[in-house]
C-alpha cells in the first residue's frame, strides 16, 4: 500500500536550487519507495515570475492572496498524509500560521527541512519594503513543532539543536547519474575561470576583482560569470552567460577553475557549499574562501584550495592557470569527494530514514 507524502514548499517545482537541489531530485526515488507525492508550492508559477521584478505591486499582492487561499484549503486535506515535509516555511510571508495548525490543531508529525540561516533577514532590493512580513522569526517556532529536522551542514544543525533535539544533517546533495554528467575539458590554451550564483550574492566577487585585474597583466584567461544579472565589473578578461536552467551545466562545464569567495558572516555559516560542490562534480578545480560548511568539504591542496588572502587567491588562481596537470588532478579528487559524500547516490538511504522517521 501506498504511502502518502505531501511535500510543502514556497516556490513552484523546478525553479528554485534550495528545492531542486535539496528534495526534487529525489522524488522519482520516493515513488519506487512507496510513496504517493503531493507537491504544494506557495507560489504559483505567475507570482513566482512577478516576485523578484521591480514594481507589479498588484501582481505581487493578488498572488500572494491567491498564496494563502490554496494554503488554507490544504489543510482539511492533510489527516491523512502519513509524510508531511516541509521546506523552509509553509507560506513565503507572515507568521507560522500553517504550520501551528498542522502541528497543534490537526496534530501532525511534519518534518522540517531547511538549508540557509534563514532566521537572518535576507531579502532583494525589489522586496525590500516588504522584509518586515517575512517574519524571520516563525523559523525556530516551527522547529520546536516538527517532529525531526533536516539541516544542510552542522552550522544549521547546531542551530536548530536549540530548539529540538530531534535533528539530522543532510548535504544539499548532486545527481551525478542525470544532471552533472559532463566532465569539463582541462586542455585548453586560454583557461576559464568562473563564477555562478545570483545577482543577490554577486558581490561576494568584489574582493575577487583587483586580484583578477592583476592577473590580465601577465596572464590570459577568460572570467566567466553565469547569473540571471550581468555584472558592472570592468574587466577586459569579462564573460557574461545568461543562466538558463536548460543549458546549466554545459555553460558550468566549459569553466576550467571555479571560484566562490565568501565573507565570513553569520549567512555565509549557514550556506551549504553547494557553488563549489557544482564545479567539483564536473571535475572542476574549486577555490573557495575557508568559511562554513567549506572547510568540511575542501581539503587544501587535495581536492580543493581554501584562500583567505589575497596573496593566496593569487597564488592559487596562478598555479591552476599555469598547470593543466594540477587542474585535471584536483579536479578528479573534488568528483571523488562528491560522489562520496554530496551525491544522490549517497544520499538516497538518508532520505528514506528521514521519512520513515
Amino acid at each position: 500500500m501506498s504511502k502518502r507524502l505531501v511535500i510543502i514548499a514556497p516556490y513552484p517545482f523546478g525553479e528554485a536550487p534550495s528545492q531542486r537541489f535539496r528534495f526534487e531530485q529525489y522524488l522519482d526515488f520516493f515513488e519506487k519507495e512507496g510513496y504517493t507525492i503531493e507537491f504544494h508550492p506557495f507560489l504559483s508559477d505567475k507570482t513566482w515570475k512577478a516576485l523578484y521584478k521591480k514594481g507589479t505591486f498588484f501582481s505581487k499582492a493578488f498572488g500572494m492572496m491567491g498564496s494563502f487561499w490554496r494554503r488554507f484549503l490544504l489543510m482539511f486535506k492533510l489527516r491523512s498524509a502519513n509524510v508531511i515535509f516541509i521546506h523552509r516555511e509553509a507560506s513565503m510571508i507572515g507568521p507560522p500560521i500553517f504550520e501551528w495548525i498542522i502541528a497543534k490543531i490537526l496534530r501532525k508529525k511534519f518534518i522540517y527541512d531547511f538549508d540557509d540561516a534563514i532566521w537572518l533577514p535576507n531579502f532583494s532590493d525589489s522586496n525590500a519594503r516588504f522584509q518586515r512580513l517575512k517574519a524571520y522569526g516563525k523559523v525556530k517556532r516551527a522547529m520546536k513543532w516538527a517532529h525531526v529536522i533536516s539541516a544542510g551542514n552542522q552550522y544549521l544543525l547546531d542551530f536548530a539543536n536549540q530548539y529540538n533535539s530531534n535533528v539530522r544533517i543532510i548535504p544539499t546533495t548532486i545527481d551525478l547519474e542525470r544532471v552533472h554528467t559532463i566532465p569539463t575539458n582541462q586542455r585548453v590554451e586560454k583557461p576559464i575561470i568562473g563564477w555562478t550564483g545570483t545577482h543577490t550574492t554577486m558581490g561576494y566577487l568584489d574582493e575577487l576583482i583587483p586580484i583578477l585585474e592583476e592577473l590580465e597583466q601577465t596572464h590570459e584567461f577568460t572570467f566567466r560569470v553565469i547569473s540571471n544579472q550581468a555584472p558592472e565589473y570592468e574587466l577586459n578578461s569579462l564573460e557574461f552567460v545568461k543562466w538558463n536552467k536548460e543549458s546549466e551545466i554545459q555553460d558550468l562545464a566549459q569553466i576550467n577553475i571555479g571560484v566562490m569567495p565568501l565573507l565570513d558572516t553569520v549567512w555565509a555559516q549557514g550556506k551549504c557549499g553547494f557553488k563549489g560542490l557544482q564545479y567539483m562534480a564536473l571535475e572542476i578545480p574549486a577555490v573557495m574562501s575557508p568559511v562554513g560548511v567549506n572547510t568540511s568539504i575542501v581539503e587544501h591542496g587535495k581536492n580543493g584550495f581554501l584562500c583567505s588572502s589575497p596573496n593566496e587567491w593569487k597564488h592559487t588562481l596562478i598555479q591552476l592557470i599555469e598547470s593543466e596537470s594540477l587542474r585535471t588532478e584536483i579536479g578528479k579528487a573534488g568528483l571523488e569527494t562528491v560522489k562520496e559524500t554530496y551525491s544522490v547516490e549517497a544520499n538516497r538511504v538518508n532520505y528514506i530514514n528521514l521519512l520513515n522517521a
